[in-house]
């Protein structure tokens, strides 16, 4: 980080980076200005006071002189040391208005689906408890404490934690915090038990067997359920799957959860969209407008399957899990199984191996009665 004697020539010739460039000044110390990438420039405040970490914003040059903004922080610096009030700091530094402002600003790294729960999580768990405050005073035991809160709902604090880190680094790019500052970082997440649920051989051949029965008056739906069961994709990718995406072989999503895919089909799967009519652009659309089936059809109808086959605490997303577990018994590798079911982090496959558990548990077994001598 770059000190200097400030001057208003010297500010007036610094040039924006790649990222937010901060200059201390000589003249005073914890006084600096800071450059954003756009080129916005800010007077801040950046020191310590009984272990504390103090941040501040000033003012803008050329909405204040430069002596009027060094006066402003000695002000402020000797009211910190006598523990007086601190001036009161813009608005536009609210938690509120800058969380508004990352909203804005970062929401084309969201789908419009994200977007709509992000916002949720912002309205019902975080501004609650941050709205008011100033974005710079927010600290990491006020996030722990936060977090804390909601320990009733661990699902609602493991969601709408990443949702307030994204908002406290981009604070940080903005300007409104100091670098490297996040104050979620490190925060560990709720452990939960998992949901997964795996379907065994014998499940399996009765859902089958129960599919077939809907064969003749539900055969949309009953592809719908058959295809998610052979390609391990998400309900939503083959719901609004449209003709043009299926070709040579293979499906070509243009927009998954992770961005356009491949999925390869297998000879079943190819099997079962060969046999549907082409009626409409869509594979499978409403019988009421020109859109893909809704979700809430196929949830119901996955309600009476599952009950017929005896599997009532099975979730369409289920069939997820259990492609991806026989993949996984079957002796693929995590990298090939993330990649057939459109996975960019490792990480988040290797959470369907615990589902092949007992398989391990068995070939340990015969292991140990081979080596221990007690195979009959």
């Amino acid at each position: 980080m770059p000190t200097v004697r400030l001057t208003e020539a010297r500010i007036n010739t610094l040039k924006p980076g790649k990222s937010a460039r901060d200059f201390r000044d000589t003249a005073l110390k914890g006084f600096g200005v800071r450059i954003m990438p756009s080129g916005r420039k800010r007077f801040f405040l950046h020191t310590q006071h009984e272990g504390r970490r103090i941040w501040k914003l000033i003012g803008e040059p050329g909405q204040m002189a430069l002596d009027e903004a060094r006066d402003a922080a000695r002000t402020e610096l000797t009211a910190i040391r006598k523990g007086q009030p601190a001036a009161k700091s813009p608005e536009d530094t609210l938690f509120e208005a800058v969380a508004e402002e990352v909203f804005l600003r970062y929401s084309r790294h969201w789908k419009p689906s994200t977007l709509k729960v992000n916002r949720g999580y912002l309205r019902k768990q975080i501004l609650p408890w941050f709205g008011g405050r100033q974005i710079e005073d927010i600290t990491r035991k006020d996030v722990q404490d936060w977090f804390i809160s909601l320990h009733a709902t661990p699902v609602a604090a493991d969601r709408s934690a990443p949702v307030l880190s994204v908002i406290m680094t981009q604070a940080e790019v903005y300007g409104y915090r100091p670098e490297n500052s996040n104050p979620c970082t490190g925060i560990r997440r709720y452990r939960r038990k998992g949901r997964e649920r795996l379907l065994t051989d014998a499940e399996l051949r009765r859902l089958g067997g129960v599919l077939s029965t809907y064969e003749t008056d539900q055969p949309l739906q009953t592809a719908i359920i058959r295809i998610l069961l052979l390609t391990g994709c998400r309900g939503s990718e083959i719901r609004t799957l449209q003709w043009r995406d299926f070709r040579n072989g293979h499906l070509y999503l243009r927009d998954s959860k992770t961005g356009p895919r491949t999925v390869w089909l297998s000879s079943p799967s190819r099997d079962v969209l060969a046999g549907l009519p082409r009626t409409s652009r869509w594979v499978f659309p409403s019988q009421q407008i020109d859109d893909s089936v809704s979700k809430t059809v196929v949830t119901r109808f996955w309600w009476r399957v599952r009950s017929d086959a005896g599997l009532p605490d099975v979730r369409l997303h289920d069939l997820r899990h259990a492609y991806a577990s026989i993949a996984i018994m079957q002796g693929e590798t995590v990298p090939v199984v993330g990649r057939l079911l459109g996975h960019n982090d490792a990480g988040t496959t290797l959470k369907y191996t615990h589902l092949a558990e007992s398989n391990v548990r068995d070939a340990a077994d015969a292991v140990g009665a081979i080596l221990g001598g007690t195979e009959s």
